[in-house]
């Protein structure tokens, strides 16, 4: 009861990023490029999309390349699927998330060697955990002297911002990716475009919290609870600042995938109308790219867009 009581999120895409792009077979790198603007010279990204990001909201993998292609870099994901392994420590399973780890690092300074020539010094999450997780990889060694960063403060390293009126509400995650300053002035950079007063912090945890809302539903409820107290508070404080008129829908971003599937479950807690929950790069790819970026970014892609080098 616990776990169904508030609704989980609905209308997810029906395949994975790398199915609709048809990079599965973990035997291939994949390099993304838009064959017009790039060649073997232009600056290169490795991009960690984990399990989040690719599997459970494969809509946030996808933003994030569509949003590396329209900055003009390449793109290199790992081969197949991969996990960190945050979930597998952080459930205590030590041998296993360690297994998961060296795996991994093995597999990463083998894609490196295959890749030499692309002299890449950027790797990119767009999850905090898989952030937290990835730091201990030691990618230094791996990609020398490369560095680890978030989508969204790599985008606005890159001057990728919204231009117009915005009003958003912003929940940080627990495991927040952004690292460089207060994340609160790097959303508002973002998506704040001629209104950053109308961009807000929405405090308290959303009680998802990773995995603890499918191990521990009863205590999630409770977390929840206080969430929605909050959240009632920040429509007012929005919709006071000059936001959405009374009755007009909210939008909350996130920049966690978790954090997105619990914030998807207060749809119906505002006073009135409805709370959408979505990601910063996802809203940002909709702005930039416009409403249909999804379908455009795959028919680009795989037109040419995609190398796939044998590791």
């Amino acid at each position: 009861i616990h776990f169904i009581n508030k609704k989980m999120p609905g209308g997810l895409p029906k395949k994975t990023a790398r199915a609709l792009l048809d990079i599965e077979d973990a035997a291939y790198v994949p390099i993304i490029r838009d064959p017009v603007r790039t060649n073997s010279e232009t600056e290169a990204v490795f991009y960690f999309p984990g399990c989040g990001s690719e599997r459970l909201f494969s809509q946030v993998g996808l933003a994030t390349q569509a949003m590396l292609w329209h900055a003009g870099v390449q793109t290199v994901l790992p081969p197949g699927y991969l996990c960190c392994g945050y979930p597998q420590r952080g459930a205590g399973q030590f041998d296993k998330a360690e297994k998961i780890i060296t795996d991994n690092r093995v597999l990463f300074h083998r894609v490196a060697n295959t890749l030499n020539y692309l002299d890449i010094r950027t790797v990119v999450v767009s999850c905090g955990t898989c952030y937290d997780q990835l730091q201990g990889y030691k990618f230094e060694d791996i990609f020398p002297g490369c560095r680890i960063i978030d989508i969204h403060e790599y985008l606005l390293e890159k001057g990728i911002r919204l231009d117009g009126k915005g009003a958003y509400l912003y929940h940080d995650p627990c495991h927040s990716p952004m690292k460089l300053q207060d994340p609160m002035k790097t959303v508002k950079a973002l998506v704040g475009g001629e209104t950053p007063e109308q961009v807000l912090e929405s405090k308290r945890c959303c009680g998802e919290s990773g995995t603890l809302g499918i191990t521990r539903p009863d205590i999630s409820t409770q977390i929840r609870f206080r969430k929605e107290e909050e959240l009632r508070r920040d429509e007012t404080a929005l919709r006071e600042s000059g936001g959405p008129a009374a009755g007009e829908n909210l939008k909350i971003l996130t920049s966690c995938p978790s954090c997105l599937q619990g914030l998807s479950r207060y749809g119906n807690d505002l006073q009135s109308g409805l709370l959408e929950a979505d990601y910063i790069v996802v809203e940002m790819a909709r702005r930039i790219l416009g409403e249909q970026w999804l379908e455009q970014y795959v028919a680009k892609a795989n037109t040419g867009g995609i190398e796939r080098v044998l590791v």
